[in-house]
């Protein structure tokens, strides 16, 4: 995976970090972490500026999201329903969950997008409901790309700061990333174990 983003960088440069990080939002198992941190190591090493690899890197997450917004604003929520009581377990939910969460959306949307963009995994599931409960476009380009913005130069200033030593970060977000998966999954099972349809 490493390889694969190394080799992106190297051939498209700001468009490769720009498409590699749209990519990571439409197929979430790419590390924005790597991307980015990659990203930083290049500005240390003087092939990239801080300030275009972020903005670069913002608006490939920023594109990446809005095709998952995109498909939940044409799809809607309401089309949902026969899925949902039909597989209300696996989905460890009912319908009056999916209308208690459409209408949390509706007036708190914004800062949910805002804070989800610091989440693994979350920050790109958070699209979908956000277009589900049509939320205005301009509200969701801003928060998606306000907090993107944060996290990138975070993660932009962490690959610069530790330049050389990737390796050994490597070493770590690899185990890192499999055991947030991991405790993910073990969840989602509990979930669908210990799920109970309400009375009547």
């Amino acid at each position: 995976m490493t390889e694969f983003i190394l080799n992106g960088i190297a051939w498209g440069g700001y468009i490769g970090i720009f498409l590699l990080m749209a990519l990571e939002n439409i197929i979430p198992p790419i590390p924005s972490e790597v991307i980015m941190g990659l990203g930083g190591m290049a500005v240390a090493r003087g092939d990239m500026a801080m300030v275009p690899l972020v903005l670069w890197g913002t608006a490939g997450t920023t594109a990446g999201n809005y095709v998952w917004y995109h498909i939940g604003r044409h799809v809607g929520y309401v089309r949902f329903r026969p899925f949902v009581e039909r597989h209300g377990r696996w989905l460890t939910m009912e319908w009056e969950d999916v209308e208690k969460l459409h209408r949390f959306f509706v007036h708190h949307g914004g800062w949910v997008v805002f804070v989800f963009r610091f989440m693994p995994t979350f920050r790109t599931m958070v699209s979908l409901p956000a277009g589900m409960a049509r939320m205005p476009r301009w509200r969701f380009l801003i928060a998606t790309a306000g907090g993107s913005a944060i996290w990138n130069t975070i993660l932009a200033a962490a690959g610069l700061y530790l330049d050389r030593r990737f390796q050994e970060l490597d070493r770590y977000v690899g185990p890192l990333a499999i055991a947030l998966t991991v405790a993910i999954v073990v969840f989602y099972i509990y979930r669908v174990v210990t799920w109970r349809p309400r009375a009547g």
